[in-house]
């Protein structure tokens, strides 16, 4: 038996939000719904999504924090507030419990005293317990800068899966992928989530585009004025429901962090992030890696795939896995007239022209998922890994020549200041 919970987490401290999101992700039972620092943004998340419970994390100073208690208990008195710290004193759990606090959760978690945590708040929101069900594998296929080539890595790669898998398109605006594998679906994701409560299977199979016997589209809507009603909750359930049906949901979303995709991306089991090798990629996958650093996503999560390469870019692929701080786990060949026959056939490319090489080499990215920690990733390619510097070196270099440049005009200015003459670098 278990209790399906919603929660949302408000945390300063990386290493608190990265204990207690893994401690909600080690159950199925518990929903995260939203995760931030800020507590201005977290209030109205709070307000807006109405979860089960909200654990707050405090810090050394937890003054800000236990008046974000005060406020959700306020606006939101069915959401259960947790505090949690690694500060256990007798004064800091009942200044917690004066707040507003249902309950005090000491870290680092302790797997007995969380389950009693839950179990009290279950029973606090009147929260009916449930069968535990199949929990297929998500995967999201991102890149947050546009033109990558993400929505042609998703629709192959779910193609590619041999066994029963849904490809969602939750680029709500403009969504295309119906192009991408050639079908006219009569419903899409809007009308599932307005009838999600009511969703049994033979309902759902007739919101699915069907494309092959193990492949099915949950399209985006026909018009963007659809999406509007479209929140990060819809998209939450609308997951859960898929995984409980199919071995795999393999989602395309958009490229923002917007809380559509916050909310997909909490989810799934693995990320993989796409970057084609020009700086400009490149400095938005570090960014983007920064961003899932303060939300708390393992690395593991993450795994690097490079598209569009090509052994004429003149990058040394080894620096710029230095510059990420991660493996690359996989190559997808630059073939412009390929990939574009494809895709004005309405046919995933591993299905028109499976003996190509770029569907060898999405076959094998598939065949990767779940394998866990990037040890497991396989090797560069041979023509990709070499000792070229070309132009992620440069910028490397440039880099390295301002700051010297920056040091040697303070160190100037600071001998001058020595000699009687005021230096203008404070």
């Amino acid at each position: 038996m278990s209790q399906q919970l919603t929660f949302v987490i408000l945390s300063s401290g990386l290493d608190s939000l990265r204990e207690l999101r893994a401690a909600l992700a080690a159950r199925d039972h518990t929903h995260l719904l939203a995760a931030g620092d800020d507590t201005e943004q977290m209030l109205p998340e709070v307000e807006r999504l109405r979860p089960n419970a909200a654990i707050v994390a405090l810090g050394a100073e937890p003054e800000q924090a236990l008046k974000f208690v005060e406020r959700v208990a306020s606006v939101s008195p069915t959401t259960a507030v947790v505090c949690a710290s690694r500060d256990a004193s007798p004064d800091l759990i009942l200044r917690s419990l004066r707040a507003g606090a249902r309950d005090f959760l000491h870290l680092p978690v302790a797997p007995a005293e969380f389950e009693t945590v839950l179990a009290r708040t279950a029973e606090f929101c009147h929260v009916q317990p449930v069968a535990k069900k199949k929990r297929g594998r998500a995967v999201a296929v991102f890149s947050s800068k546009g033109g990558c080539g993400t929505s042609f890595i998703a629709t192959n790669l779910a193609a590619s899966l041999s066994a029963p898998t849904v490809l969602v398109d939750l680029n709500l605006q403009a969504g295309d992928l119906t192009l991408f594998l050639g079908v006219e679906p009569k419903y899409t994701i809007a009308d599932l989530v307005e009838n999600r409560e009511q969703a049994d299977d033979a309902m759902l199979k007739s919101y699915l585009a069907p494309h092959s016997a193990n492949l099915s589209l949950l399209a985006a809507p026909r018009e963007a004025d659809a999406a509007d009603d479209i929140e990060a909750e819809h998209v939450f359930s609308v997951i859960q429901i898929l995984r409980e049906r199919y071995d795999y949901v393999v989602i395309d979303p958009q490229h923002t962090f917007d809380s559509i995709t916050l909310a997909a991306l909490d989810q799934v089991d693995e990320i993989l992030m796409v970057l084609t090798l020009d700086i400009p990629a490149i400095r938005s996958a570090q960014r983007t890696l920064a961003i899932f650093d303060r939300l708390g996503y393992p690395r593991h999560k993450v795994r690097i795939v490079v598209n569009r390469w090509s052994k004429q870019i003149d990058l040394d692929l080894r620096q710029v896995e230095r510059y990420l701080g991660e493996r690359v786990m996989g190559f997808i060949t630059s073939d412009y007239r390929a990939v574009v026959n494809s895709i004005n056939l309405g046919q995933p490319l591993v299905e028109s022209d499976p003996s190509s090489r770029i569907a060898g080499e999405i076959r094998q990215i598939a065949a990767g998922l779940g394998g866990g920690a990037h040890a497991n990733a396989p090797a560069p390619s041979p023509e990709a890994d070499g000792e070229r510097r070309g132009l992620l070196a440069g910028l490397f270099r440039r880099q390295a020549k301002v700051q010297e440049q920056t040091k040697s005009a303070r160190a100037l200015l600071d001998k001058k200041a020595v000699g009687g003459q005021p230096s203008p670098v404070g």
